[in-house]
């Protein structure tokens, strides 16, 4: 039986700890069902309370998650907060590149995939979006621009690749924020972003693709020039 040691960190904290072990070391493994919070608790010498809270901070972070009336399985063993503080190290161009790969890749199957209803969802998102000029509180351009780009993420077809895009929009975000408050890098203009949209209802995927790369390559051009070789 593993009985936690008491130390100044909270007694969550070493059951998440314990747990993430047992996760990452192959105890548990993926699509398996963990033991009931009784038998956690038993196991580990800790309330159960304590357990039930540990185990809230694994759901939320989506490494385990509860099928009703069955108990609480493993649904990862990566955490995503860890991937998050990997991409949010990463430099800047790369992480316009992954955006750049993520919109094209989407807008692609989108043209393919779409129907009626997710269409008229992209064209009400760009029309809300406008220019980036009509907004004076760039963070309200910045959520418009994403909520645009998600539509055409969620009109793929492929659950998997726009849960993906969802989850590196904060990226996204930042890179957003970058290229319209640096005035040497181009602003994301509205007429680059309805050549995607007309090229999703034309049924192109190869001219959407090539249109939302014509989104993130000039600031991936404009970002090579002003920062010095090797730099990100």
């Amino acid at each position: 039986m593993s009985k936690l040691t008491h130390s100044k960190r909270s007694l969550v904290d070493l059951a998440l700890e314990e747990l993430g072990q047992r996760l990452t070391s192959g105890t548990w493994a993926v699509g398996s069902r963990i033991p009931t919070e009784a038998e956690l608790a038993e196991q580990l010498g800790i309330s159960r309370n304590t357990v039930r809270e540990a185990i809230r901070v694994l759901l939320y972070a989506g490494l385990l998650e509860v099928r009703q009336g069955d108990g609480t399985y493993v649904r990862a063993i990566t955490s995503p907060a860890e991937a998050m503080r990997s991409i949010s190290r990463a430099s800047l161009r790369e992480q316009l590149e992954v955006r750049a790969v993520l919109e094209e890749s989407t807008a692609r199957l989108a043209a393919l995939r779409a129907d009626e209803q997710d269409i008229a969802r992209i064209e009400r998102c760009l029309a809300v979006r406008g220019e980036q000029q009509q907004y004076p509180n760039a963070d309200d351009f910045i959520a418009r621009d994403l909520d645009f780009h998600l539509a055409i993420a969620d009109a793929c077809g492929n659950a998997a690749l726009a849960e993906l895009y969802r989850y590196f929009s904060r990226t996204v975000q930042l890179g957003i924020r970058f290229s319209i408050q640096d005035e040497a890098l181009p602003d994301p203009d509205l007429a680059s972003h309805q050549a995607i949209v007309t090229a999703i209802r034309n049924r192109d995927a190869t001219a959407a693709g090539q249109a939302a790369a014509a989104v993130t390559g000039p600031l991936l051009q404009a970002l090579d020039a002003l920062l010095p070789p090797n730099a990100g």
